[in-house]
């Protein structure tokens, strides 16, 4: 399908061509890096997305405010065509909207251009962020509920190039639904309705650390705006409802940059959030509706996982918990949801949700693991995830 990028086709008519010269390049990430390798295991990536009219005309744009609406617009198409092409079940994956976005990262990086570094580097967020479907979280159909989602790209990709991550998939497939309980108590119906709102998260310690987490989601607690938050990612053999998120990273694998923290689990550290160490307990609690999601059908067991490891004289220690005064005096090592980012997402949702006290309904939702890709797996988890959701419609 070809996409006219009809703001580029525009600056060819009004972008200056004489005189031009390349600014200085920025380097390309270990993310950027895998593209190739990528687009030669994956050929599929090649064809997904035309974006031959950014190739065309980019070393042409030299204003900076009609170039930023340009990214705006062509990170916004490829969010639309990679629901679309997924909820058309034409192309039910993931992948080709996480390595699409990293391949026009590269070619920004590398090309002939017409900017200073900062401005560069700013185009190139306004892309990132449309792309991941932050300018598309309106809600714009009549539903007596609302609900919010996360989800998240690949990871861990050096072990494995091809690895899908089922949550992401599930937002594709997920934003824009209308969901429905309906059941009759006492000869009367009830039919409750909710639209599904969603965004996809990067991989990467140094977001979180420049709060991205906590600006996608203020907005919502402070205006108590939604009926439900939950993140999700993939864990491990079935689905977890993380009970208690812990404040501290331990994980020892890096990030999609290949980031290492330097934690462990008898070193377990707070994370920052811009520039100054995360505040909050060691661990909190979810506020999900666990017991009614516990009801949805599906092939997996869905766990209300109150495991969690703590450290004890220098040594981690598993636990499992009964409620949050339990915790009250331990050093976190790993919460439900383990020591790394999906973990933490849940825990800084809600750490902000408790500081703007708000009531929205807020906690994590671990899928079951995958490796590389299966598309009926897939399916499977997201129609499960689906049911899960309508379940708590019943409590929201």
């Amino acid at each position: 399908m070809k996409h006219a990028f009809s703001i580029l086709t525009f600056l060819a008519f009004i972008a200056s061509t004489s005189n031009l010269s390349a600014h200085e390049q920025i380097e390309l990430t270990v993310e950027e890096q895998r593209v190739e390798k990528a687009q030669q295991a994956m050929p599929m990536l090649n064809d997904f997305f035309d974006w031959s009219d950014l190739k065309v005309k980019w070393s042409k744009v030299s204003d900076f405010a009609v170039a930023q609406r340009a990214m705006n617009q062509l990170g916004d198409e490829l969010w639309q065509y990679s629901k679309q092409k997924a909820q058309l079940g034409e192309i039910v994956d993931d992948r080709p909207l996480y390595w699409t976005r990293l391949a026009i990262h590269s070619f920004i990086k590398s090309s002939k251009h017409n900017f200073t570094l900062s401005e560069l580097e700013l185009l190139l967020e306004v892309f990132e962020k449309s792309s991941r479907g932050y300018s598309d979280m309106g809600y714009v159909k009549k539903t007596g509920k609302r609900i919010f989602l996360t989800g998240f790209d690949p990871f861990l990709l050096d072990r494995n190039l091809k690895q899908s991550n089922p949550s992401g998939l599930a937002v594709l497939l997920l934003d824009g639904k209308v969901i429905q309980y309906q059941d009759i108590i006492d000869g009367v119906k009830r039919n409750i309705t909710a639209e599904i709102n969603v965004a996809m998260v990067p991989v990467r310690y140094s977001d979180f650390d420049q709060g991205e987490i906590e600006s996608l989601l203020a907005p919502f607690y402070a205006l108590n705006s939604v009926d439900l938050i939950s993140t999700i990612s993939m864990g491990r053999s079935d689905f977890d409802l993380e009970h208690f998120p812990g404040l501290r990273r331990s994980a020892t694998a890096p990030d999609n940059v290949n980031v290492y923290t330097g934690a462990n689990k008898t070193n377990p550290l707070v994370p920052s959030l811009l520039a100054a160490p995360l505040i909050g307990d060691e661990f909190v609690l979810f506020s999900l509706p666990y017991q009614a999601m516990m009801k949805a059908n599906g092939p997996y067991k869905i766990n209300d996982n109150r495991g969690v490891t703590i450290l004890a004289l220098g040594k981690a220690e598993d636990i499992t918990a009964n409620d949050l005064t339990e915790l009250s005096d331990k050093v976190s090592v790993q919460g439900g949801g383990g020591g790394y980012l999906s973990n933490e997402i849940s825990y800084r949702s809600i750490v902000l949700r408790n500081r703007l006290d708000s009531t929205i309904p807020t906690g994590h939702i671990h899928t079951p693991r995958i490796s590389g890709f299966d598309a009926a797996i897939n399916q499977k988890i997201i129609t499960q995830i689906e049911a899960m959701l309508v379940q708590a419609l019943t409590e929201i």
